[in-house]
């Protein structure tokens, strides 16, 4: 059911089995399975599901490669309705551990904001990150061409970037050394802009030079393009750097600071968990961006199936086996 401001309150004293956080492909997917094992869910969505603004999905077995991200998640979430799942377009702000139970406090509405309480046995977090992008004055510029031919993402992105005229836009000198060297596999003709946030060191400028990457560190003032495809970037000062394609690693923002007054092991801004999502909290599992892993939507999928799985098995093991009562009656 979609829960609307209007109807909210007919789930307020529910205990949910399990509360989902977050609506992109592992969130939905971790509902479909928790519902077709025939428990209950509440799948709370902010609506900015990072797979929702890449336009194409190249690389997701059975779907065509020019499928939008928000196709894929619209089917999702009309799968997860059809097995009668419960879904709340909201902001989640905090999730208190109760012992048996965790409250989960949900800002519902942008105007004339409510702010009710939802009960659940497990969570999920499935809420992911979202790529921090080029700073520019007019950030519409970058949203032109982002999930067009300016990626965020090499292993979903690199064979479009193959053999072409490659921009990589850098947050830190870290990710220069984590990343050109392997986006060199795909493409050697890599010109790399800092956009004037960070000094470069001299050892690797020089293995930069060695390699024959540029290296431009004057602030970038637009991209140039047209019909979503950019073809270059414009300096501060004038210059103009064709370009066929572009990757931007810039950092992420982690959604997950609802989970901060719960004490969970983590590696970075990632959650770490076991096989089955399952964090330092037995009954807190987290999927998807937002675990150490390979960041992809297909990756994301299967974690939600693993994390319902999981949770399926424990609250089957707890109710324990039904009992055919009619059959025993007969038999007295």
């Amino acid at each position: 059911m979609k829960l609307t401001k209007k109807n909210l309150e007919e789930r307020r004293d529910r205990v949910y089995d399990a509360i989902v956080i977050g609506g992109g492909a592992g969130g939905l997917s971790a509902g479909i399975y928790l519902q077709r094992y025939r428990l209950s869910s509440l799948i709370i969505d902010k609506g900015k599901a990072r797979s929702f603004w890449m336009q194409e999905l190249h690389n997701y077995l059975g779907l065509p490669p020019d499928t939008p991200g928000r196709v894929l998640l619209k089917r999702g979430e009309q799968h997860y309705e059809s097995v009668n799942g419960d879904m709340l377009n909201g902001y989640v702000e905090e999730v208190v551990d109760e012992g048996e139970t965790f409250a989960v406090r949900v800002k519902v509405g942008r105007q004339n904001s409510i702010y009710p309480t939802f009960r659940a046995k497990y969570i999920i977090a499935a809420s992911g990150i979202i790529d921090n992008l080029v700073p520019l004055e007019d950030m519409r510029n970058v949203f032109e061409y982002a999930g067009y031919n300016l990626h965020v993402c090499m292993v979903c992105d690199g064979y479009e970037m193959a053999d072409k005229q490659c921009g990589f836009f850098a947050g830190s000198e870290a990710s220069i050394e984590e990343m050109v060297f392997n986006l060199s596999w795909f493409t050697p003709y890599i010109t790399i802009f800092t956009h004037g946030l960070f000094e470069v060191s001299e050892p690797l400028r020089q293995e930069l030079r060695e390699h024959g990457y540029r290296l431009v560190e004057t602030p970038i003032k637009q991209f140039l393009g047209e019909n979503h495809r950019m073809t270059g970037v414009e300096l501060v000062d004038g210059t103009e750097i064709g370009l066929e394609t572009g990757l931007i690693s810039m950092g992420s923002t982690y959604h997950n600071t609802y989970l901060k007054n719960i004490p969970l092991e983590m590696k970075g801004g990632y959650l770490i968990t076991d096989k089955m999502g399952r964090t330092s909290h037995p009954r807190i599992f987290a999927i998807g961006d937002l675990k150490v892993g390979l960041n992809q939507v297909v990756v994301a999928a299967g974690d939600g199936a693993l994390a319902a799985t999981q949770i399926w098995r424990e609250i089957r093991r707890d109710r324990g086996p039904r009992r055919w009562e009619e059959n025993l009656s007969a038999s007295v």
